[in-house]
């Protein structure tokens, strides 16, 4: 059974973390998928793969809706510069959003691995 309280949580420093490490484009990335997933995974604990799957909805919870946030930010902008720039902004929009699916995947994977070690140590 799932527990949301910790996937919430690993979400949560996920998003938090990954805002702070815009400074530090690679690292700052990295570094906020393995804490949350760790954090998911240990707050869940039930072992290995309770770990692992807390872990991995956490990652890829804040991958989609941290994709989702960025690309209505770009859609929305363009439509200051009519409707000629609403188009195009939109369809760029459009595009980061799915190239934020595919870096959503990534960080699950990432954030599932270490999501699995917390659940390891949280038992």
């Amino acid at each position: 059974m799932t527990n949301w309280r910790a996937v919430g949580i690993g979400f949560v420093l996920i998003f938090l973390l990954s805002l702070l490490g815009v400074s530090a484009p690679v690292l700052g990335q990295l570094t906020a998928g393995l804490v949350g997933g760790f954090a998911a995974g240990y707050i869940a604990g039930g072992g290995l793969g309770s770990g692992f799957w807390h872990g991995l909805l956490a990652g890829a919870l804040g991958g989609l809706i941290g994709g989702l946030i960025l690309g209505l930010a770009v859609g929305v902008a363009g439509f200051a510069f009519g409707p000629g720039g609403g188009l195009i902004s939109s369809a760029v929009g459009a595009s980061i959003f799915l190239a934020a699916t595919v870096i959503a995947f990534v960080m699950a994977l990432e954030s599932a691995l270490a999501g699995a070690l917390g659940g390891v140590l949280g038992e």
